[in-house]
């Protein structure tokens, strides 16, 4: 399994025990990522620590906050899928914060797959 697909399959291990999902932000919100296909993306993290590397990683003074996986679902993923071609990075890592990206309605599937 590569480095990407371990990450992805550990976020979603992790969600479902945990039940809370982790994000980097500040004041204006979310970081997103621009690949280089056009596709916009949301990263998430299952663990404070893999999110606290993430904001340590791109600086800019983010801070770390904590989301119950139910909120999550209900409401951070619905509107991902409003918004055309927004996509959900999933437990990014390294020094260049690379990892999968899943529709929002493939992120539910894999969730309920786990559960």
């Amino acid at each position: 399994m590569s480095q990407s697909g371990s990450q992805a399959a550990a976020f979603f291990r992790d969600v479902r025990e945990s039940r809370v999902v982790w994000l980097v932000r500040d004041d204006d919100g979310s970081p997103t990522h621009l690949s280089a296909e056009g596709t916009r993306s949301l990263p998430f993290w299952s663990t404070s620590p893999r999110a606290h590397r993430a904001a340590k990683i791109w600086g800019r003074g983010l801070r770390v906050e904590s989301m119950p996986l139910d909120t999550w679902c209900d409401r951070v993923l619905p509107d991902a899928a409003a918004r055309d071609g927004l996509v959900i990075g999933i437990n990014w890592s390294g020094p260049r914060l690379v990892g999968w990206s899943f529709t929002p309605k493939e992120v539910l599937n894999r969730l309920a797959a786990a559960n």
